[in-house]
C-alpha cells in the first residue's frame, strides 16, 4: 500500500513539475514586448525595409531588441522597450484642424533634426510619435521615463536617408 501512496504523489508531483519547467522555458531574458506588424502597400514596405537597415544600433543608449514578431517593418531598443513601426496608417490626428492650431493638448506637431513629427500623450506616460511629410508614416513609442528628445534625435538620420519626403498614399 505505500507503494501506491508514493506512487500516486510523484504522479501528483510531476504535472506541477513539468508546468514549472514549461513556465520557466517561457520566459525570456529579452523582454521583448510584441508589437503589431503593418501591412503597408509594396513601395511603403520597400522603404521601410530600406529603414531598417539604416536604423542605428543604440537608441537613447540602449541596444537594438527587436520585438516579436521579428519583421524589418519593426524594431525596438531596450526594455521596456522603445519600438518604432513603420508604414502605419495615418493617424486620425494628423488631419484634425485642432492639432494644426494648437488646441488639442493630446496631440503636438513638431519637427527635429529636419524630421517632422505628430506627438501624442498616451496612457501610462507613453508618448507616440508619428512622422509626419514623409512618403511613409514611421510610428516611434517612447515608454515612460525616457528622453524622447534622444530618442527622435537618434533615429532622425536613418529616417531622413530611407524615407524621402512627400506625402504617404
Amino acid at each position: 500500500m505505500d507503494f501506491f501512496r508514493h506512487r500516486r504523489a510523484s504522479l501528483v508531483g510531476l504535472p506541477a513539475l513539468v508546468l514549472l519547467i514549461a513556465a520557466t522555458g517561457c520566459s525570456s531574458a529579452d523582454d521583448n514586448a510584441p508589437a503589431p506588424v503593418p501591412s503597408p502597400g509594396a513601395k511603403a514596405a520597400e522603404l521601410c525595409r530600406n529603414l531598417d537597415k539604416s536604423l542605428p544600433r543604440k537608441v537613447d543608449g540602449l541596444d537594438r531588441e527587436d520585438p516579436e514578431p521579428r519583421s524589418a517593418l519593426t524594431a525596438g531598443w531596450g526594455s521596456p522597450a522603445i519600438i518604432l513601426r513603420c508604414g502605419v496608417s495615418r493617424p486620425a490626428k494628423m488631419v484634425d484642424p485642432k492639432v494644426a492650431d494648437g488646441s488639442d493638448p493630446d496631440a503636438i506637431g513638431g519637427g527635429v533634426n529636419g524630421v517632422g513629427w505628430l506627438m501624442e500623450e498616451r496612457d501610462g506616460g507613453v508618448t507616440r510619435f508619428t512622422s509626419a511629410q514623409r512618403r511613409v508614416y514611421v510610428e516611434v513609442t517612447v515608454p515612460s521615463g525616457r528622453d524622447t528628445s534622444a530618442v527622435l534625435v537618434d533615429l532622425a538620420g536613418a529616417i531622413k536617408k530611407a524615407i524621402p519626403l512627400g506625402i504617404a498614399d
